[in-house]
């Protein structure tokens, strides 16, 4: 049975929610705030309340953030494939929210920045499965260069999924250029996605990343509230999204991307899959917090319920 081995960042945000960001030097008053399980635990989360057994394959470490951590990925069902790393604690991220669901990220790194062969070593990789790679991972020195090496030794039934996240230009280029011919699945949202190809307009970034993938390679952009675009061996298509009133958009890209990865593992043709994610980012939207994706159930109701209207 497939799994999603998640290689990325698991940390603890802090998230708050204000009118508006202070100018530089000012001060405002939040809202609320609550520390959450953060980073690469969202698209676990979805993952696995979507159907698909998920385990973390990066370093947790020792202290309250590390507890927190593991809590969340206990409680989710959630497999560990390391112990606590005893020198220091997880890494810690302040989550901003404004009124118009914007948010803004401030990180700071702790164990989980580091992943040595060793480490992959212990893990058993069966045919199957799902390896998720963040783009974060490939910012870090100690991480970037054993895995690469462990993704690029998977045999070929492997699939790989990348999500290169917001600091993709800080990537070195030759890391970039080693991990994509073994794609099997890119996952960005339309920012990402022009930025990576230098396009000025999303449709212009589409076929141009599709030129920089292998072949049968899916690629897969978010483009917010109007849903997202699937390019596969069938050409690019768009997948209209779900029309919600959104409260937070903190954790809607990681909502899409585990029920993606958890539908294509179930089975789903690239574009079923598109659509269920579409409809757990929407409903993740509607609720305060990063890890916010919704259940099968839930994801079923709201596309039987659009079903339903069409009809």
């Amino acid at each position: 049975m497939a799994r999603l081995l998640h290689t990325g960042q698991v940390i603890v945000d802090l998230a708050m929610a204000l009118d508006t960001l202070p100018r530089s030097g000012g001060d405002v008053l939040a809202h609320d705030a609550c520390f959450y399980a953060g980073g690469g635990f969202n698209v676990m989360a979805a993952a696995q309340r979507n159907g698909l057994q998920s385990v973390y394959l990066g370093r947790h470490g020792q202290g309250r953030f590390g507890d927190l951590a593991r809590e969340a990925l206990h409680a989710e069902g959630i497999q560990l494939s390391l112990a606590i790393d005893p020198g220091k604690d997880t890494g810690v991220c302040v989550a901003l929210t404004e009124a118009s669901a914007e948010r803004t990220f401030i990180s700071c790194i702790g164990a989980e920045g580091g992943l040595s062969a060793e480490d992959l070593a212990q893990v058993s990789v069966q045919p199957d499965d799902y390896v998720y790679v963040s783009g974060y991972s490939l910012l870090h020195a100690h991480k970037a260069e054993p895995l690469l090496r462990w993704i690029l030794s998977l045999a070929p039934g492997v699939h790989v999924a990348f999500d290169p996240g917001p600091l993709l230009a800080d990537i070195a280029p030759q890391l970039l250029n080693a991990l994509l011919p073994r794609l099997n699945l890119w996952t960005s949202n339309s920012a990402e996605a022009r930025s990576f190809t230098a396009s000025p307009t999303l449709l212009d970034a589409l076929p141009a990343l599709a030129a920089r993938l292998p072949e049968g390679c899916v690629s897969v952009v978010r483009d917010g509230p109007q849903g997202c675009w699937v390019s596969d061996r069938h050409g690019q298509q768009p997948v209209a999204g779900f029309k919600v009133q959104a409260v937070d958009s903190n954790g809607a890209g990681d909502a899409h991307t585990g029920v993606m990865i958890a539908a294509l593992a179930a089975g789903y043709s690239p574009i079923h899959a598109a659509t269920r994610a579409n409809a757990a980012a929407a409903l993740a939207v509607t609720r305060r917090g990063p890890a916010t994706a919704p259940g099968t159930a839930e994801v079923d109701a709201l596309l039987g319920k659009y079903a339903g209207n069409e009809a």
